[in-house]
């Protein structure tokens, strides 16, 4: 994700343009596809800080399928982006690569570039190893596309010592958190973790879906306005958490880890792959910390909406040597590979046979499998990219100035009325 401010942005998209040129000049002399059968892949994405347990994986694949990986990471996402993009014009081509769900893969599909994979869903729908619930988010023109990389539910961890001090327990209703906020208040202790950078968008995603999902879905598709009721009431309601002094300071650099570890902060909204940071801090799962789902503030039908993201691993249709990468999907959804990748970062996987070994992960891999939760997919992903630019940077600045949500609002839509001006809807 992208840090606020335009100076980085100009930097960044001058870098990016060097990047994609230098790629292009790279590609006129040299043949990414030597015809050759290949046993072993590079990897390309946008997720260094996960080469560790990429490489565990790619050792496993070497012994099983006799296809080694290799990942190859970036940390900045205007570069990567440059360069997955340059390798369609070019011979330099990535054996699979990280991409995005959402607008972002319909954009490279429809372009032609993305290798099918449709028989490889169904195959492993038929044998349990990926889920028929997330199907509609590889699912374009009827058709499915890439495989998820990895899965992860948003939830809300929190300091499990801290709730015990004040006999608090996980709550079953939004009333309960609520409730639960005043007590941990009134003691002293800040309730949530707030930001105004990177995650920003957290709390709006969160209290829109599960005030009004279909309203979560059709600001998405651009068929709503951030300027109609729905959307004005839930940031009357996030403003009004704000001014009862329910966050920590949304500018303070502290690691949320760090904070959550201190008590100086009980509990933050996260996807699953949080708990890598959590373990990494020093705490122990279960005894330090826990997570659950929160409720929603109107349950649809009963049902929970439960936000999920899920990147996806793609192939290029025409691929340095396509059965290879076909080959490796296939592997890397299997429950052998999953089981590797999920429990090597103390994280969910898409594969409900997979067997996490931290309880508490378990637990919510097996409930949001079952037909009590809705999936939407994370604000970030379901967002074109210039609407959320915009809005990244609109509620960075409301959680610093709560006083401004109509104006952030208006911001916001100006640059959705721009976009779906020049997209359809």
């Amino acid at each position: 994700m992208k840090k606020r401010g335009k100076p980085v942005w100009r930097k960044r998209a001058v870098a990016a343009v060097c990047v994609a040129v230098s790629l292009v000049i790279a590609g006129c002399g040299d043949d990414g596809d030597s015809g050759e059968k290949k046993t072993h892949l590079k990897l390309y994405n946008d997720k260094g800080a996960w080469e560790p347990f990429f490489k565990q994986v790619g050792e496993q694949s070497k012994q099983e399928i006799g296809l080694s990986m290799e990942p190859v990471g970036y940390t900045d996402e205007p570069a990567y982006e440059a360069f997955v993009k340059a390798s369609f014009r070019t011979n330099v081509k990535p054996d699979l690569f990280t991409w995005t769900t959402g607008s972002r893969l319909e954009e490279i599909v429809k372009a032609g570039h993305i290798a099918e994979t449709t028989n490889l869903w169904n195959d492993a729908i038929a044998s349990g190893d990926l889920t028929e619930n997330l199907k509609p988010y590889y699912t374009i023109g009827g058709k499915q596309y890439c495989v998820p990389a990895n899965v992860a539910y948003w939830v809300m961890f929190y300091n499990k010592k801290i709730l015990d001090q004040y006999n608090l327990k996980p709550p079953t209703s939004w009333g309960e958190l609520l409730a639960m906020a005043q007590t941990l208040k009134s003691n002293g202790v800040t309730p949530f973790y707030h930001t105004s950078i990177l995650f920003s968008f957290v709390w709006f995603q969160q209290m829109l879906v599960g005030s009004d999902p279909e309203l979560y879905a059709k600001l998405s598709e651009g068929k709503a306005k951030y300027t109609d009721p729905g959307v004005v009431k839930v940031m009357e309601q996030w403003k009004d958490l704000i001014d009862k002094g329910y966050f920590s300071d949304p500018g303070d650099k502290t690691e949320p880890a760090a904070l959550m570890k201190s008590g100086k902060t009980a509990m933050g909204v996260w996807g699953t792959w949080f708990n890598t940071s959590m373990t990494q801090a020093g705490m122990k799962p279960g005894d330090d910390y826990g997570m659950f789902f929160i409720p929603n503030q109107t349950p649809a039908g009963g049902k929970t909406a439960l936000l999920f993201e899920s990147g996806p691993l793609c192939s290029l249709d025409k691929a340095p040597d396509r059965e290879a990468s076909m080959k490796y999907m296939k592997w890397w959804v299997g429950p052998t590979a999953q089981e590797k990748w999920a429990n090597s970062r103390n994280d969910v996987s898409g594969n409900p046979k997979v067997k996490v070994t931290e309880p508490g992960l378990s637990d919510i891999t097996k409930k949001a499998s079952t037909n009590e939760y809705v999936l939407y997919n994370r604000y970030f992903e379901a967002t074109p990219a210039p609407v959320l630019t915009a809005a990244l940077d609109a509620f960075g600045a409301f959680v610093a100035k709560p006083a401004d949500y109509r104006k952030q609002l208006e911001t916001i839509q100006k640059a959705a009325d721009d976009y779906w001006a020049k997209h359809g809807k």
